[in-house]
């Protein structure tokens, strides 16, 4: 069993763009590059998981989605780096599904289609959701600074196992751990 980190997207691993509908408005953080060489040079599996309610409220749809995907794909290929999954909820936050973040659907859809060791995995964001879709999980939970997770790190910091400045140094965190 591999263990894996479980990303978060937007804020953590790229630029928080207010419900990014344009491939061409994808931009990697500074650091997210390496920080996925580093972890995958070190045995870790990577999955993006990534609430999209822009799909629920008709802002855009699941093929815009994946057209953002491919464009985060070929980003990080041009720097050596690559992921093995994405997982997305297109669903609106009251339809109360369990893939949506803080559920741990997409992390259960992971499971199902890899073989992950949970007890050794860690899930990085920079919202709420995020931690406590890795609580939920029982797994290693990371707040990041980047994105939302500066101005809830007093609310939320606590309930984190770290907190970060950005993905980069949450994986040389996991890499000393």
């Amino acid at each position: 069993m591999k263990p894996f980190v479980f990303i978060d997207r937007d804020g953590t691993l790229i630029v928080e763009k207010n419900y990014l509908d344009d491939p061409d408005g994808v931009e990697l953080i500074p650091g997210a590059a390496e920080a996925l060489r580093r972890l995958r040079g070190a045995g870790f599996g990577i999955a993006v998981i990534t609430n999209q309610s822009g799909v629920g409220r008709g802002y855009f749809d699941m093929h815009r989605v994946d057209a953002i995907h491919e464009r985060l794909r070929e980003l990080l290929a041009a720097q050596d780096a690559r992921i093995d999954a994405i997982y997305v909820c297109p669903h609106l936050p009251e339809e109360r599904c369990a893939c949506r973040k803080p559920g741990t659907g997409l992390i259960e859809d992971a499971v199902r289609q890899h073989t992950i060791d949970l007890n050794r995995s860690v899930i990085i964001g920079d919202k709420e959701s995020d931690i406590d879709c890795g609580r939920n999980a029982g797994m290693t939970a990371i707040l990041v600074r980047t994105g939302y997770g500066g101005s809830l790190e007093m609310q939320i910091g606590a309930r984190a196992d770290f907190v970060a400045a950005d993905l980069l140094e949450a994986a040389h965190w996991i890499l000393r751990s």
